[in-house]
């Protein structure tokens, strides 16, 4: 695709973009230049990085300069609104080609937006003329309904934008689809230079054997909503909030409509600001709940996935992944809603309840886009899965629960090791519960004057007997769901016993003088 000299000129003056956007259209166009007619360009850049303005910057010069048409497809309806938009503030006239458009008037537009779907079911019914479309942009590339509209469009330029060059379906990787990737500015330096806000990750350890991978990969709706609806999960959701983000705008994603309506519950009845919102919702419903969700500084918003994408409010101050996901392109999803940076906002926060820290990184890591987009499978196949990554775990407890056990030298307790030397000696596994218990008790009893100090105390370690809990389990190969929360249950009941049988023996055993 030659381009005249004055086409490049208006490129080096650009249309109120930012130095890299400007570079990095310059690069599309430039490898655009020598390619065939069917040529397929993929190009990457992280959420916030203004992808849209780019793309509709392309159309707009294209538009200028060729006597042909231009396509931009799109997987949902408010991209396809947000996208419309965008064009026409670059002054390109564009029609929405949706279910109930009325195409009569198509000849008058050089313009269109699209939702795959419906553009399919358009293209089937010979409802548009796409004789004359020269340039394709499929706006979220990685998603792979768009590769059923290729067959459409043998002789256009297609460019693909996307901020993850992961193909959503490891079994159609980008590479088959795409020609060449051009990857564009980096988390860091969009940080650096004052374009995104900064992340700062707080990382819960969390149990996930019981979780079950689905069909396309990641984990079950079914299987995550047992785990994430439960007392235990809920609670440390509670928790992080009230120690991370309380008072600040929140957005809380969830797998799966009912975990989503417990969390709203629980915030609910705890007296906080919460909204619910997810694909059930009417266009109305969604645009009060989003309105009232912008007003309100201290706003909780639990949602199921339907704001990964197409969703930008600045104003969020904290994210919270209350779900395990195994799609990197998910994972920035859901942070990226959080980067938009405003004066006054440099920074936002991210509580992560799905171990997605430690199984991607940090969001921001030097990725080599280059190298997934070319082999996937490699990249993949280097994460570790969820039984090595919690083998990895120590329990740290809490600097507000710590505190109440300043008295305590050693809070920790090795469970691996203890079970190494009871099988070593021939001894029960069970013996590794009990020196558990024996030595909650005593932390317990050294930060106390009576047994009701100890039992409350007993109550603030329920995260460190589920981790130990979790580690018992592996260590003994019997890790079924019922049986785990059964045995929690049990340390419990059996450490509240023991510390009433005991109190007084240990306490002067412990402080070298009789309870009082």
């Amino acid at each position: 695709m030659k381009l005249a000299t004055s086409e490049i000129e208006e490129r080096k003056a650009g249309k109120d973009l930012y130095t890299y956007q400007k570079g990095a259209i310059d690069k599309i166009f430039a490898s655009f230049e020598d390619a065939a007619d069917d040529y397929h360009l993929l190009y990457q850049l992280p959420t916030g990085g203004g992808k849209t303005v780019i793309f509709s910057e392309i159309v707009r010069q294209y538009l200028k300069h060729h006597n042909k048409k231009v396509l931009v497809m799109t997987h949902r309806i408010e991209l396809c609104n947000q996208t419309a938009n965008m064009l026409s503030t670059f002054g390109v006239e564009n029609k929405i080609v949706s279910s109930k458009a009325n195409l009569d008037d198509q000849d008058n537009y050089s313009c269109f937006v699209a939702m795959v779907e419906t553009l399919n079911n358009r293209l089937n019914e010979d409802m548009l003329d796409i004789s004359n479309v020269g340039l394709v942009i499929i706006d979220e590339a990685h998603y792979n309904s768009f590769t059923k509209l290729f067959k459409f469009f043998e002789q256009s330029f297609i460019l693909g934008v996307t901020a993850t060059p992961l193909s959503s379906n490891i079994k159609l990787p980008m590479h088959d689809n795409y020609d060449e990737l051009i990857v564009g500015e980096s988390i860091k330096s969009l940080i650096d230079n004052k374009f995104l806000a900064k992340a700062e990750m707080y990382t819960y350890n969390v149990g996930l054997t019981s979780l079950i991978v689905g069909s396309n990969g990641d984990y079950t709706v079914k299987s995550s909503e047992d785990l994430y609806t439960n007392v235990n999960m809920l609670g440390k959701l509670l928790q992080s909030y009230e120690e991370r983000s309380k008072g600040k705008k929140t957005l809380i994603f969830n797998n799966g409509i009912n975990t989503s309506l417990y969390v709203y519950d629980l915030f609910r009845s705890a007296g906080y600001k919460i909204a619910h919102l997810d694909n059930t919702a009417t266009k109305k419903e969604r645009k009060e709940i989003l309105e009232w969700f912008k007003k309100t500084p201290d706003a909780i918003l639990t949602s199921v996935s339907i704001l990964t994408t197409g969703f930008d409010e600045p104003t969020v101050d904290t994210i919270i992944l209350n779900r395990a996901t195994k799609s990197l392109t998910l994972y920035y999803q859901m942070i990226g809603r959080g980067s938009r940076i405003l004066e006054n906002k440099k920074t936002f926060s991210v509580i992560d309840l799905g171990n997605n820290f430690h199984r991607f990184g940090p969001w921001g890591a030097n990725l080599d886009w280059q190298r997934i987009f070319r082999s996937p499978n490699y990249y993949l196949d280097k994460l570790q899965s969820d039984e090595e990554l919690e083998s990895n775990f120590t329990y740290e407890m809490p600097d507000v629960i710590k505190v109440k056990f300043k008295n305590s030298p050693d809070l920790s307790f090795d469970i691996r090791q203890t079970y190494k030397d009871a099988v070593a000696k021939g001894l029960s596994s069970k013996v590794v519960l009990e020196l558990s218990i024996a030595h909650h008790s005593k932390i317990c009893i050294e930060n106390s004057e009576d047994v009701y100090d100890a039992l409350a105390l007993a109550k603030l370690l329920g995260d460190d007997i589920d981790f130990r809990i979790q580690r018992y389990t592996k260590c003994i190969s019997k890790s079924t769901n019922n049986f785990v929360e059964w045995l929690k249950n049990d340390y419990r009941m059996k450490l509240r016993t023991y510390l009433r049988e005991n109190f007084d023996r240990l306490f002067e055993e412990i402080h070298g003088r009789p309870a009082e």
